[in-house]
């Protein structure tokens, strides 16, 4: 409800805020003709930012201080006879019984005596702060306002501040991802070397056995943690996967940019793409109760063992959920060869197939390279269907009819239950993540390599 109300002010507050500046703008244009520097909407738009402003401000120090303040009232709340008792796992949960009470909740138990007054004067002590931070919102808004409207005048270059306030606001949202990256490689890096003071990287790279034991933290027994059954098994089931979509897709990006006729099109293209909206999970229920039994069935019958869960299995039902990532890139990437292009080889005597080999595909490659890159990412990163397909046996074997294990199922496996990230058993999966990270950022530097070297040629 708090959360409402806050929004419902600051739109409140932006809607005012622009048609005041509007209006004051629109009030400089007289009969006689005198021009403004700036348009009235970018009166409206500057006038909004000064505004917001002062209120983002408030609710910013709000949030980072409130929980430490209410923390800190409620503990006061507790008698100090009581409070010396308490270990931090008792005063965790009595601070929730009074912030349960101060919310209207019930709770569990006899009430002691102080608990329904500390969670009353909770209550009141979040009611009046947000109160205060309300009034301090809206108050520092209205300041923004006036001071905006004051600077509006026939001189004031509003446009440009405008762009200039959105280009900034530009550089912040790209700043988000480069740190958010910055701060992934940075954790997974330093769990890693963590891990590694625990077992060799030589051991961890180059080791043919996976075998992680929990019994302990100590070296003698943290098992053993060599990487390259996962990597054979998650490399095994991408290279089915990719033998399954890439031809699948890329054809049917071909039919349906080439061949299709436009109804027939309008029909297809929505249904492949509904491929990728199915969770992946559905994928690995589909890949373990259909068509696992049906591989078994089948190499019975051609005197094959075939094992239900297998690398095949997994690879098979990861190629048909990356198809519609292929087949929806790929045509768009078709879309955007000019037409002069077609025309000319047409005009040469081309055939259609002749056409799309030598001119359509050669001038498109560089995206197709891309689609391509995507769908390798995703099979590399899945997980699900993996971790129901597989088989989740971390040996390392070369043949695809039988069950294998991959990196991301290991690090499902090592991170579920209790962990107190202590020891090798935990640590591993960031130096297996950090494994998935590398062979990612290489596949971008390939691929990043061959758009160039296309691109350079075919334009």
């Amino acid at each position: 409800m708090n959360t409402l109300i806050v929004a419902g002010l600051l739109l409140v507050l932006l809607g005012l805020a622009y048609r005041l500046g509007w209006a004051k703008s629109r009030s400089l244009v007289t009969p006689e003709g005198a021009r403004i520097h700036s348009r009235p909407q970018y009166h409206g738009t500057l006038t909004a930012l000064w505004t917001l402003g002062p209120a983002l401000l408030v609710l910013a120090v709000w949030a980072y201080f409130s929980p430490g303040v209410t923390h800190w009232y409620a503990v006061s709340q507790i008698p100090s006879d009581i409070l010396v008792e308490l270990d931090q796992a008792g005063l965790n949960r009595q601070l929730q019984r009074i912030r349960d009470l101060a919310s209207g909740y019930g709770v569990p138990g006899d009430l002691q005596p102080f608990e329904a007054t500390a969670g009353a004067n909770l209550g009141r002590f979040q009611l009046l702060s947000f109160l205060i931070m309300t009034a301090a919102t809206a108050g520092l808004g209205v300041l923004g306002l006036s001071f905006a409207q004051r600077r509006i005048g026939v001189r004031l270059r509003a446009r440009n501040e405008v762009e200039r306030a959105v280009s900034w606001l530009l550089i912040a949202c790209s700043a988000v991802a480069i740190v958010t990256t910055l701060g992934i490689v940075a954790s997974l890096v330093t769990e890693a070397f963590r891990f590694f003071t625990y077992v060799s990287p030589l051991d961890f790279f180059f080791g043919t056995v996976w075998a992680p034991r929990f019994s302990s933290t100590g070296a003698g027994d943290a098992g053993q943690y060599g990487l390259l059954p996962l990597l054979a098994g998650t490399l095994m089931i991408s290279a089915i996967a990719m033998l399954v979509a890439v031809p699948v897709g890329l054809m049917a990006a071909i039919y349906l940019n080439q061949y299709a006729h436009r109804s027939v099109r309008a029909v297809v293209k929505p249904v492949i793409e509904i491929l990728a909206g199915i969770p992946t999970i559905v994928y690995g229920f589909f890949a373990l109760v259909t068509v696992g039994p049906f591989l078994r069935d089948f190499g019975n019958a051609i005197g094959l063992n075939i094992s239900a869960t297998s690398a095949l299995t997994a690879g098979l039902v990861m190629g048909v959920m990356i198809v519609p990532f292929i087949s929806s890139l790929s045509d768009d990437i078709l879309n955007q060869v000019p037409r002069t292009l077609r025309d000319g080889a047409y005009g040469l005597g081309a055939t259609q197939s002749e056409t799309i080999r030598n001119v359509l595909l050669p001038a498109a490659l560089p995206g197709i390279v891309g689609a391509f890159l995507l769908a390798v990412s995703r099979a590399i990163g899945e997980t699900m269907i993996v971790v129901l397909a597989a088989g989740n046996s971390p040996i390392l074997r070369g043949n695809p009819l039988e069950p294998v294990s991959t990196i991301t199922v290991s690090i499902v496996n090592q991170l579920t239950g209790d962990t107190d990230f202590t020891g090798p058993q935990s640590l591993v999966a960031f130096a297996l993540g950090l494994t998935l990270f590398i062979m990612t950022l290489c596949l971008n530097i390939v691929a990043l390599y061959i758009v160039r070297r296309f691109r350079e040629q075919y334009e």
